[in-house]
Parts: C-alpha cells; sequence; structure tokens
C-alpha cells in the first residue's frame, strides 16, 4: 500500500465551502483563503480522494457502532470496541466538515447552499423520523418538533449552526482555546435544556473551529510514515484503556449530549473530561487519518454519498430495536453474531452511500429549489453577458 521510497508528496488542495455533502467548488478560493499547491493525492471530478476515502470509512465505523450498542451490556469486549471507536468517529467527520467550510462566507450561492444541503434535509428527516417512531415503536403520540432534533439529525443543526458562526470564529485571535472553553461550560452547564441539541452543538463544537483552522500540510504530517507506524500502539493502548473503563466509565460521555450533572457526576468532573476527552480523540482522530488511502479506491466514490448513508441507516438502527431484533435472536450475542452484526452494518451503509440510492434520494438531500430564493440582478446580467458572447 505505501512504497518503501515513495515520491516526495506535495499538499492537499485548499478546502472548497461546502453543503452537507461536502462537495468542491471549481471555482477560486474566496478571499482570504489561501490556495494550496497541486497535490500528488488522486483526484476525481474535482473531490480528492483522501477525503472521500476518510469520510466512507468514518461513516462505516458509525453505522458500526449503531450496530454495537445493544450488544455492549453483556460483553465488555463489544463495549471496549464500542467507546473506543465512538472517541473519535464523529470527530473525525466534523473536523472534515470544518475543513470543507474555511471558505464559508454570507454570500449569497453559499447561504442558499447551507439551506437546501443541510436545514431542508434536517427538516425532511426529522419529520420522517417522527412519524417513523410513531409507526415502528407504536407511540402515536410522538411529537414532530423541529427544535428537538431525534437521534441523527443533531448533526445537520449542529452543521448548520457551525456554519453560520464560520465567520466569527475566522477573525478571534485564539479559535480553538475558546472553543474548548465553549464546551467545558456547557459540560457543566445542565439549564441549557434539550431544544436544538444544544449541548452537542456547543460540546462538539472545538472540532468543527479546529477543522477551520487546519491546513493541507496537517494531514500531510498526519500521513507520515512515523505516524502510521505509531498509531498501531496507541490504537491498542486505547483498546485496554477502554477496556478497564468500560464497567467504570458510562459511555455516555462519548455522546455529548450531557451536562456532567446529567451524568451523575459533579461539575467539575465534566471540566476535567471535556478538554481530556478533547485530547483523546484528536490524537486517535489522527491515527484514523494516517491510514486513510490517498490513492482512489472502490470506495472513494462513495464518499459523496455520506450524508445519505448517515440519514438513511438511521430507520433500520432504529428499527431494529424498535422490532425486537437483537432479543429475538439470542445467537447475535455471541462472538460469531457480533461478527455478522458488523459485517452486515458495513454492508447497508455501503449500499446507502451509492450513486443509484443518491440518485433516488437527491429530492431530499441535495434539492435545488430556485423557486424558493430571489434572482440576482447581477447574476441574469452576467448569464446574458455569456450569452450572447
Amino acid at each position: 500500500m505505501f512504497p518503501a521510497a515513495p515520491t516526495p508528496r506535495r499538499e492537499l488542495p485548499a478546502a472548497r465551502e461546502a453543503s452537507g455533502t461536502d462537495r468542491t467548488e471549481p471555482s477560486s478560493p474566496a478571499p482570504g483563503v489561501p490556495e494550496d499547491t497541486a497535490t500528488s493525492v488522486p483526484k476525481s471530478g474535482g473531490r480528492t480522494a483522501f477525503f472521500d476515502n476518510a469520510k466512507y470509512l468514518a461513516i462505516v465505523l458509525v453505522a458500526m457502532g449503531h450496530a454495537w450498542e445493544p450488544l455492549t451490556d453483556g460483553s465488555r469486549a463489544a463495549e471496549a470496541l464500542y467507546m473506543t471507536v465512538y472517541t473519535f468517529h464523529m470527530p473525525a467527520f466534523i473536523i472534515i466538515s470544518g475543513y470543507f467550510s474555511r471558505s464559508f462566507d454570507m454570500r449569497k450561492d453559499r447561504l442558499q447552499r447551507l439551506v437546501t444541503g443541510v436545514a431542508v434535509p434536517y427538516i425532511l428527516f426529522e419529520t420522517a423520523y417522527a412519524f417513523f417512531k410513531r409507526w415502528a415503536d407504536d407511540d402515536p403520540g410522538h411529537p414532530i418538533s423541529l427544535l428537538d432534533p431525534w437521534f441523527l439529525t443533531w448533526f445537520l443543526v449542529a452543521l448548520f449552526i457551525w456554519r453560520l458562526t464560520t465567520p466569527l470564529w475566522k477573525i478571534v485571535r485564539w479559535p480553538i482555546p475558546l472553543a474548548v472553553a465553549i464546551a467545558v461550560l456547557a459540560s457543566v452547564s445542565p439549564d441549557i435544556g434539550d431544544d436544538l441539541d444544544l449541548q452537542r452543538v456547543l460540546q462538539f463544537l472545538p472540532f468543527f473551529v479546529l477543522g477551520l483552522s487546519l491546513r493541507a500540510e496537517h494531514f500531510e504530517l498526519v500521513r507520515r510514515r512515523a505516524v502510521r507506524i505509531a498509531s498501531v500502539p496507541i490504537f491498542a493502548a486505547a483498546l485496554v484503556m477502554a477496556y478497564w473503563a468500560a464497567p467504570r466509565m458510562s459511555s455516555a460521555w462519548f455522546y455529548h449530549r450531557d451536562s456532567a450533572q446529567e451524568l451523575g457526576t459533579t461539575w467539575w468532573i465534566g471540566a476535567v473530561m471535556t478538554p481530556a476527552l478533547f485530547g483523546c480523540s484528536i490524537v486517535l482522530t489522527a491515527c484514523f487519518f494516517s491510514w486513510v488511502p490517498t490513492r482512489r479506491t472502490w470506495f472513494t466514490v462513495l464518499g459523496a454519498g455520506t450524508l445519505y448513508g448517515y440519514l438513511l441507516h438511521g430507520f433500520l438502527a432504529k428499527g431494529s430495536r424498535f422490532w425486537g431484533w437483537f432479543d429475538d435472536y439470542a445467537w447475535l450475542h455471541t462472538p460469531p453474531g457480533e461478527i455478522a452484526v458488523t459485517l452486515i452494518a458495513g454492508a447497508i451503509i455501503t449500499a446507502l452511500c451509492t450513486p443509484p440510492v443518491r440518485k433516488v434520494f437527491r429530492f431530499a438531500m441535495e434539492p435545488t429549489m430556485a423557486w424558493a430564493f430571489r434572482k440576482d440582478p447581477a447574476d441574469t446580467a452576467r448569464a446574458r453577458e455569456g450569452v450572447s458572447a
């Protein structure tokens, strides 16, 4: 996979502002966003293989993590693996989202894409999940509330808020320490409530701000051979630590959705755990990135459909609980069953990221909605000039 004497690698390209699916723009970066040099990392259709590979592998881990959750009660090993993966899979996603938001500003087309690529999918899937829970869980009274994200949709709310605040993070002197301080304050504030899942928005904020602060050379650093080699014992140590912590610590700490007091401890524990978990997540995320292939692979094309896989697999993840699959089939809690669950989860999420699925659900994930926005006279004039030319 990695030759013994690789040719000198150049930097990754500068990130372009992206919608919910992190599409790249063919145009030049926005003013103030440096344009990095060309890269040896393969591209296809204006996309960088490394990031698509990373997103696909991360979404596979997300699906596997959801499949492992019912297995953790009876298996300390499954709990340890679950906690280890939850330390870095969403942070990796959020860091990439931040990196691809570096050029975001209040330009009209970018705001429109924020609405069509993030806000509209949130409204549609939050509503769909509510109806699904009413039917699948026999809960006809389950409310439809856009202020209370259910299950996976919190990420869309968070991404919408994070992107809107991007211009502010560009002007502050110490963005990452400030974001960590905000996360710490959130973790010790039980009165924040559940509206818009603000606990998660604020506690995951440092990862997004870190992504905004990263440059191409930082990804080059973590992909060095020395980092790949060091990641092996680091991951092994993380698994051992998680195995020790499994009966002593709640995995809810890794969800970042509750304050320390709501997790049954004192406020100062939250003030310590938040930066500690942030540090652990950064280390394991760097190790994860170090092993992401930079060349084009069979799954590179699937990286463009990770939002599809993320939102669609939630129906099966929750349905398996509502319909009692893990309770009815005891063999799923045996080692062969756990392996089978892992492979099935990987296969399902892979299928949901494929181009045919994206084509079917593009109306909900990436609607154009030209009818909903005013036409810019300047754009019309430029279009006429192009026709006349």
